[in-house]
């Protein structure tokens, strides 16, 4: 058996790190506006985990504020 094989009855995957995409939100990801306030995190601000340019519609550096 080689350094890389996880041997027999190992689950497939088995100590491999899942990889997740990289972004610039810090960790945080919002579907939409609707799940950011559901999750009691609206407005986001530039620079604040979860905020993405897609959510501030008029680009301004807040996302999902209320007008």
């Amino acid at each position: 058996m080689s350094e890389g094989d996880a041997g027999p009855g190992a689950s497939p995957g088995a100590g491999e790190v899942p990889v997740q995409p990289e972004s610039d939100s810090g960790g945080a990801y919002y579907r939409n506006c609707n799940a950011a306030r559901d999750a009691g995190a609206a407005p986001l601000y530039r620079g604040q985990p979860g905020y993405r340019p897609e959510l501030d519609r008029d680009r301004d550096g807040i996302a999902c504020e209320w007008k």
